[in-house]
């Protein structure tokens, strides 16, 4: 099940506390201080990376810690500082406020993003006789590391969306594109969740299919339409075995223009599926219909090579990539 939006905690390191020790010389009543520094906590940072397709590694771990800074020890030594902790988050996700729910950012490329800083260490009580200070002093703690509560929504970042009814063929076409492997049937809803592939460096999803309804929640819903609107292009998915083509494509465009204006108004190309199942006459008829749509047309069929290199070409010219 695809993880899209959760609610989970960050912590940052407590830094550790200076120490409070005193040398013994041999022979001396003099006990100079000389306890060492605590270690700074370990801050928190997000970044985005292309390994990580959803969310769903806070499913079962709902807060995120980094590591405490080390107390200082006698002999001035000094505390390790924690170790920061990098927390990896899929491209397109929106980092929001935990409390007000207010925009914070969206990771857009890999750069890492302090979200939660580490305690700074206690200073120990060789330091204070550096700066003027004698006679014994009191443990000084180290400060605790910033915490707060982080929504986050993640949205497909994709440049072309392949979307269509259950079973139009999706999944095959991304596999012949790229080199994506879903899961493939002869049956509904087979992709459960959205499948990404790359090809010439356009990443295309394969969108589960939709159902009249989609808007409100029925089928797999607004799960998945949410995703769509971040997409450049959409492909458009047409069974050639639909009795009605032109009905299903409005079946489908009915749902866009419902969840929203931005998803209605997006560029779209259709794509009518297994041509090599049609007759010249049932082909000509079925794009006539289609013409209705003024939307390009491509026909295809995964077992011609030559249908499959013209897409590419046609996604490549539509999505310009530098």
């Amino acid at each position: 099940m695809l993880v899209d939006d959760v609610v989970i905690t960050v912590k940052a390191g407590n830094g550790g506390n200076g120490a409070v020790t005193f040398e013994h010389r041999r022979g001396s009543i003099k006990t100079p201080p000389d306890g060492g520094n605590g270690g700074n906590g370990g801050s928190i940072y997000l970044q985005g990376s292309l390994q990580i397709s959803d969310l769903s590694q806070f499913s079962y771990k709902k807060k995120q810690e980094a590591e405490p800074g080390i107390s200082g020890k006698k002999s001035n030594l000094y505390g390790k500082n924690g170790e920061d902790t990098i927390i990896l988050l899929p491209f397109g996700t929106e980092v929001r406020d935990g409390e007000s729910d207010e925009l914070l950012f969206e990771i857009v490329d890999d750069q890492q993003i302090c979200i939660v800083t580490g305690g700074r260490g206690g200073i120990g009580n060789k330091e204070f006789t550096k700066k003027g200070y004698h006679g014994r002093q009191e443990p000084q703690e180290g400060l605790k590391g910033e915490e707060r509560i982080l929504h986050l929504i993640m949205r497909l970042v994709a440049d072309v969306g392949l979307v269509g009814l259950p079973n139009a063929g999706k999944s095959t076409l991304l596999s012949v594109l790229t080199a994506a492997h879903p899961k493939i049937g002869a049956y509904p809803f087979t992709t459960l969740e959205p499948n990404l592939g790359v090809m010439e460096k356009i990443v295309i999803a394969d969108i589960p299919g939709l159902i009249e309804g989609a808007s409100k929640g029925k089928g797999l819903g607004i799960t998945f339409l949410k995703h769509i609107e971040k997409t450049t292009l959409l492909l458009h998915i047409i069974d050639r075995t639909e009795p009605d083509v032109f009905a299903s494509y409005k079946k489908i465009r009915t749902e866009f223009t419902e969840f929203s204006d931005s998803l209605a108004k997006k560029e779209e190309m259709i794509v009518l599926t297994k041509k090599d199942l049609m007759t010249e006459k049932e082909l000509k008829e079925k794009v006539q219909d289609l013409k209705k749509t003024k939307k390009q047309i491509i026909t295809f069929s995964t077992y011609d090579e030559e249908s499959i290199e013209e897409l590419r070409k046609i996604l490549i010219d539509a999505v310009k990539k530098p």
